[in-house]
Order: structure tokens, then C-alpha cells, then sequence
């Protein structure tokens, strides 16, 4: 990167946390579990497939197969919604994509949804465990928050983050989060900047993996 994210921004505040989804097709004959999900890749002899959309998606599926050493198949989409519509179709066995596309298919019933990742259940599929609670942990979430250029004048800096928690408690912004599956995480600047620092290194894990 031209720049350092750490060192050339300052934080003002988290917006929301989205987990990403583990998803299969909702057909009689797929997996109902994470453990029935596990047990078929793993007898599939290097034949099962994961598809993603963008880089967190891959992440999180990685770090499912190595946790428990699968051989599984990685499957490159431009986007999450081919993706998708490739997983509905069976030429791709499962994936990790964000919640957003994922939930109202869920809901429709033309997926399964498996497991979320992160440390607790999502509001808008309060039923799917988290994937600690499957038995296996993913601890990658997405997230949003503000920052600022370095250097910017604390005032401005406790201003924005005032005005954008009132933001974020009003109903508007609170409906639009349960539609599109994310969960309002404000912070103040300096939990912000420690949630950072703690990311850069949880995601650096995984890439490095």
C-alpha cells in the first residue's frame, strides 16, 4: 500500500460488525451441519469445492479447512452474487460470503445457512450458531468504522464521533442494520484504535496461514 493504515489515519469510531456465513444449498440430500459438512469434504478425496467472491470470504473458508486439515478445492468468483448463484446451482459445494446477500436467500429458503463466524449468534438469524458453537472457531468478522487523516485536531475527532453514535441510535440506521444483517458496534476513538491494532494482527494471521 502507498500508505500505512496505522500510522498516516486516526480512528474516530466503529460503525458495525458483520460475521460472514457459512452457506450450502438447501436441498434434502445437503449437509444440515457443520459437522455433516466437515465429514463429507473430508471423504471427499480433495473433490469438495468452495467458492468465493472476495478475499475475507476466502479467508474464512480457509481457516475452516486448515483448522481441521480438509482438502478442499478453492473456486475464484469476481463477485460474490456469481458466486452464489453458482453454489444454488451445485457447481460449488460451499462459502463463507458476507451476510448481506446471504440472509435473505437464507430466509427464502434457497440456502442453508451453517454457521457464523465471530464470537455471537446474528440478530437477523438468531437460530444458525456461531461456529465456535459448531465446533469449529472463525474468528474473522467484517467491519466499518470513520477515520481521519493523522494529525487531525482531537475537537474534530470527538465532534465526528459524538455525531455519528447519535447517527447510529436512530431507528433508521437501526432497521437498516438488522436488513442488511451488520450489528451497530460504536466506539470511542480510543477503543476504536486498539480494535484496529487487534484486527491488523487477527487478519494477519489468517493471511499469512
Amino acid at each position: 500500500l502507498p500508505y500505512n493504515p496505522a500510522r498516516d489515519f486516526a480512528p474516530v469510531t466503529l460503525f458495525a460488525l458483520s460475521p460472514m456465513i457459512l452457506i450450502v444449498r438447501n436441498t434434502p440430500d445437503a449437509p444440515k451441519t457443520l459437522a455433516e459438512l466437515t465429514e463429507r469434504v473430508r471423504k471427499s478425496a480433495g473433490k469438495a469445492t468452495f467458492a468465493s467472491g472476495n478475499s475475507s470470504s476466502r479467508l474464512a473458508a480457509e481457516t475452516y479447512r486448515a483448522a481441521l486439515g480438509l482438502d478442499a478445492v478453492h473456486v475464484p468468483y469476481k463477485g460474490t452474487p456469481q458466486a452464489i448463484t453458482d453454489l444454488i446451482g451445485g457447481q460449488v459445494d460451499f462459502m463463507f460470503p458476507d451476510l448481506s446477500p446471504a440472509v435473505p436467500l437464507v430466509k427464502s429458503g434457497q440456502l442453508r445457512a451453517l454457521g457464523v463466524t465471530g464470537n455471537r449468534r446474528v440478530g437477523s438469524l438468531p437460530d444458525v450458531p456461531t461456529m465456535a458453537e459448531a465446533g469449529v472457531p472463525v474468528d474473522l468478522v467484517a467491519w466499518s468504522g470513520a477515520f481521519v487523516p493523522a494529525g487531525t485536531p482531537r475537537p474534530v475527532i470527538d465532534r465526528l464521533n459524538k455525531l455519528m453514535h447519535t447517527a447510529m441510535s436512530s431507528r433508521e440506521y437501526q432497521e437498516q442494520a438488522v436488513k442488511s444483517g451488520t450489528e451497530p458496534t460504536p466506539m470511542s476513538p480510543e477503543q476504536f484504535g486498539e480494535f484496529v491494532r487487534s484486527e491488523v494482527e487477527n487478519w494477519a494471521r489468517a493471511v499469512k496461514a
